[in-house]
C-alpha cells in the first residue's frame, strides 16, 4: 500500500471573495489574474451571460450567477453590449458554482475563461452561491474585493483592508468610466435568425440618446423602429442637444448612483422635458428623470437583477416579465403630481415606470431591449415612436 496522501490533500484555492467585514470565501480562479473592489449583487438570470457582463450599468459591481451552469454555451463576438468592443465597461468579477463546460453551441467563438481573461474580468468558481445569495438578501449587497492568484499566495490583510475602505456606490458617478468620448451615428437594427444584424437604411425619425452607459440592444431596437441614432456623451449640453433638432431624447440605462450623476444630468434633462420634445428613459435614466421631475431615488437592500422579473402595467392591467439590472430605485411618494406612475414589481411593489401628465415623457425602471430577458416589453419603443412621430404631425 502506498503512502502518498497527496491525493487526499484539498486543492489549495486560487481565487478568494473578501467581503468588507472580513468575511473570506475560498474557490477557485478563472479568466484574468489580480484583484478588484466592487460592490457583489445575485442575478438570477439562466442564460444571458454574455450581455449580462458587458453591460456598463455593472460597472463597480461582482456578479455572483444564482443559476449554478454558467459558460456552457461559450462566447461569441455578437453578444458584447458595450459600445466600445475593446473596452471592458461592466461587472469587474463574476462568481460561479459549477467549473465552466466545453462550449456546446454553434455560435461560440471562444471558452468564457478565454473571454473574461481578454477582457480582464476576474473570476471565481466553485462556491455555494446559494449561500452566498442567501447572505446577499439577509445583509444586502456587500462590499468586496475578488481576487485571482493561480499560486494561490494572497495578502489577506490587504485585502480584506482595501474591501472595507472602499466607500461603495452610494454618492459614487460612475457615468465617467463608461460614457462615450464624443458624438456618432447609429443604424445597426437588431438581429433576425438567419441574417444577422441589419441596416436602417430609410428612417423617418432621428433621435438623440444620451449615453450614460448605454447597451448595443438599445440603440438597434431605436434604429428598428425607424430612428437615425446620435449618440452624445453624458455631460452634452442640453443646447447642444437641442441643437441637433431631434424628434426625441432617449435618456439611456448606466451605473452607480443617480443622485451623483444627476449632479451635472438633472439640469439637462429638465430642459429637455421643458422643450417639449418626446423623451424616454430606461433604468438609471429612468431614476434621473424622476430626480429632474421632482422625485428622489434611494438604496435598495439586494436590488433587482436577473431577466425573470414580473412587472404590472397599470394602464392595462397585463404583467411582463423583464430584465432587471438596478440597485436604486425612484421613490413613488417622492413624485408631484403631474407625475404618474405606469408600472410596478410584482416582488416587492417598487416603482418601476412613471410618465408625465401633459406632456410625451415617460421611462422604465427596467430593460425592455431583452438582451438579456423576454420580449415582453419591445413595444415601448413603438411607444415612444409613436409620441415622435404625433409630435412631428402636431
Amino acid at each position: 500500500m502506498s503512502n502518498d496522501t497527496s491525493a487526499w490533500a484539498d486543492p489549495t484555492p486560487t481565487a478568494l471573495l473578501v467581503l468588507a467585514d472580513g468575511t473570506v470565501i475560498e474557490g477557485f480562479g478563472l479568466g484574468a489574474t489580480g484583484h478588484a473592489v466592487g460592490e457583489v449583487c445575485f442575478n438570477t438570470a439562466m442564460t444571458g451571460y454574455q450581455e449580462i457582463l458587458t453591460d456598463p450599468s455593472y460597472a463597480g459591481q461582482i456578479i455572483t450567477f444564482t443559476f449554478p451552469h454558467i459558460g456552457n454555451v461559450g462566447t461569441n463576438e455578437e453578444d458584447i453590449e458595450t459600445l466600445n468592443m475593446a473596452a471592458t465597461p461592466g461587472a469587474c468579477g463574476v462568481i460561479l458554482h459549477s467549473a465552466v463546460t466545453s462550449p456546446s453551441n454553434y455560435r461560440a467563438t471562444r471558452h468564457l475563461d478565454q473571454w473574461l481573461k481578454a477582457r480582464r474580468v476576474i473570476g471565481l468558481g466553485g462556491i455555494d452561491t446559494r449561500a452566498l445569495t442567501s447572505l446577499i438578501r439577509t445583509k444586502g449587497m456587500p462590499n468586496a474585493v475578488i481576487a485571482h492568484a493561480p499560486d494561490g499566495r494572497f495578502d489577506l490583510d490587504a485585502l480584506k483592508r482595501e474591501a472595507a475602505a472602499w466607500p461603495g456606490l452610494v454618492g459614487m458617478d460612475l457615468v465617467p468610466q463608461v460614457t462615450s468620448g464624443q458624438r456618432f451615428t447609429w443604424d445597426e437594427t437588431p438581429w433576425e435568425w438567419g441574417k444577422g444584424y441589419g441596416r436602417q437604411e430609410s428612417p423617418d425619425l432621428h433621435v438623440v440618446a444620451i449615453d450614460y452607459g448605454i447597451k448595443r440592444n438599445i440603440l438597434r431596437l431605436l434604429a428598428g423602429v425607424g430612428a437615425r441614432v446620435t449618440v452624445v456623451p453624458a455631460t452634452t449640453p442640453a443646447d447642444d442637444i437641442l441643437a441637433l433638432k431631434p424628434d426625441g431624447v432617449f435618456l439611456s440605462n448606466g451605473p452607480g448612483d443617480p443622485a451623483a450623476t444627476g449632479a451635472y444630468a438633472v439640469p439637462v434633462i429638465r430642459a429637455v422635458v421643458d422643450s417639449g420634445l418626446p423623451t424616454f428613459g430606461i433604468c438609471l435614466g429612468h431614476q434621473m428623470l424622476g430626480i429632474a421631475l421632482g422625485g428622489t431615488t434611494r438604496k435598495m437592500h439586494q436590488g433587482h437583477h436577473g431577466a425573470n422579473h414580473p412587472v404590472k402595467d397599470l394602464d392595462t392591467g397585463k404583467v411582463e416579465i423583464t430584465s432587471m439590472n438596478h440597485g436604486f430605485a425612484v421613490d413613488r411618494d417622492s413624485l408631484p403630481a403631474s407625475v404618474r406612475e405606469t408600472h410596478v414589481s410584482l416582488f416587492d411593489g417598487s416603482n418601476c415606470g412613471l410618465a408625465l401628465t401633459d406632456r410625451p415623457v415617460f421611462s422604465v425602471q427596467y430593460h425592455p431591449e431583452a438582451s438579456p430577458g423576454p420580449r415582453d416589453s419591445h413595444y415601448l419603443f413603438q411607444r415612444f415612436a409613436g409620441a415622435m412621430r404625433d409630435h412631428k404631425r402636431a
